[in-house]
């Protein structure tokens, strides 16, 4: 059965598509068949992998399987990368996230969804959208791991205790087994006062839940998405494409 990990974050702009994309390829150069569910109306995880989120002749969608009009398995579709496969949101996905407000089980469309199709995966990755939404909480319901991406800045932590509020209140009411994977550092810039003193922050408060590896501010992570393909693709000598390297062995030993 796959480990099913939602990266979230309520703030926008820390990284939290980037590192959805980039630790799904690297599971999958592990061999480790991998399932990328994007599930923000953003839909920057799908045009990440080069797919026009736009194209209406797109076919189905994470919009049709949340409004229950069809399967996951209808949405996944493989990326150019083995063991590598994708179900992709388009705008439209928005739309849904309102039609499906008043509807029964709101909450847990996609671990419904999920159900059908676990058994095909070593692990299934949640891109969910920046905000405390009904779309994060199908995707904290329908996961084991709560994976949270931090930017080391000013105000880093802020909006974290919030979303760990929300976490546990999942946990009590519909998830008992929903677990914090861990915290991961991002943009972080060495030559900087800041962003050490923010990560140390992050290993005070999280204590071992924050992950030794650092994501750098680094020019290859942000030029990849716009060739449509993850970092270790666009550049796997690059600084960035090491970091999520390293980032998704410390996450496969702490889902072992």
């Amino acid at each position: 059965m796959a480990k099913v990990i939602c990266v979230t974050n309520q703030k926008g702009g820390v990284g939290k598509t980037t590192t959805a994309v980039n630790v799904s390829y690297y599971l999958a150069k592990q061999k480790f068949k991998t399932l990328l569910i994007d599930f923000d109306p953003q839909g920057n995880a799908t045009s990440g992998l080069g797919i026009d989120k736009n194209d209406k002749s797109l076919g189905v969608t994470m919009t049709e399987v949340l409004l229950g009009t069809a399967t996951l398995a209808n949405a996944v579709r493989s990326t150019k990368y083995k063991n590598f496969d994708l179900a992709p949101a388009t705008p439209e996905l928005a739309n849904a996230e309102v039609e499906i407000t008043t509807q029964n089980k709101k909450f847990t469309r996609l671990r419904d969804a999920l159900q059908t199709i676990a058994s095909n995966y070593d692990y299934i990755i949640i891109d969910s959208p920046p905000s405390l939404s009904l779309l994060t909480v199908n995707g904290m319901i329908a996961s084991n791991y709560l994976l949270i991406p931090v930017q080391t800045e000013f105000y880093a932590l802020e909006g974290v205790a919030q979303l760990l509020e929300s976490m546990k209140l999942v946990m009590k009411q519909a998830n008992p087994n929903l677990r914090l994977l861990g915290v991961v550092a991002t943009m972080y810039d060495k030559r900087t006062s800041l962003s050490p003193q923010v990560f140390a922050e992050i290993k005070k408060y999280f204590k071992q839940l924050a992950f030794n590896t650092t994501i750098p501010r680094n020019v290859r992570v942000a030029e990849a998405p716009s060739h449509g393909v993850p970092v270790g693709a666009y550049d796997k000598f690059s600084k960035g494409s090491k970091a999520y390297k390293d980032l998704t062995k410390e996450i496969i030993e702490r889902t072992k």
